[in-house]
């Protein structure tokens, strides 16, 4: 459903292997950080028919990667060092699900950034993450 993707989004740059099932996905760059969103679909659900908190998880873990990397240089990427993920209520099909990184701080070795995750606006989950940057060569 390309229908009702909301303004400043864009089909996600950054495609993996791990991400082509869940597509279409979508990034929005605010300059400070890369936000994901999705469409939420059968493919994205359990059996409950609620979003999988896995997807939610490495969701969460690439857009704030993706944040921190906005405000590094000279590296070659970044590594989860820590994951940490709260969900507060469910994310259901149907629904723009929407992840919100604010990076915390970026130093030459670990950078630190937490996520709001919104389903149509309704808090749905909070994420904080650690990174460590792998130097370029």
């Amino acid at each position: 459903m390309v229908d009702n993707i909301p303004e400043g989004f864009a089909p996600h740059f950054r495609k993996s292997g791990l991400t082509d099932p869940w597509e279409p996905l979508y990034s929005r760059n605010t300059g400070e950080a890369i936000w994901i969103g999705l469409r939420a679909g059968p493919a994205h659900a359990n059996s409950r028919g609620f979003v999988h908190g896995a997807l939610i998880s490495a969701l969460a873990d690439n857009a704030m990667g993706l944040s921190c990397g906005l405000w590094l240089e000279n590296i070659s990427g970044l590594v989860t060092v820590g994951l940490s993920l709260d969900y507060l209520s469910t994310a259901r099909l149907g629904q723009w699900l929407e992840i919100r990184p604010t990076v915390l701080r970026t130093g030459k070795n670990l950078s630190f950034c937490t996520a709001t995750i919104h389903a149509d606006e309704t808090l749905c989950a909070r994420a904080n993450a650690t990174f460590r940057a792998l130097q370029a060569a």
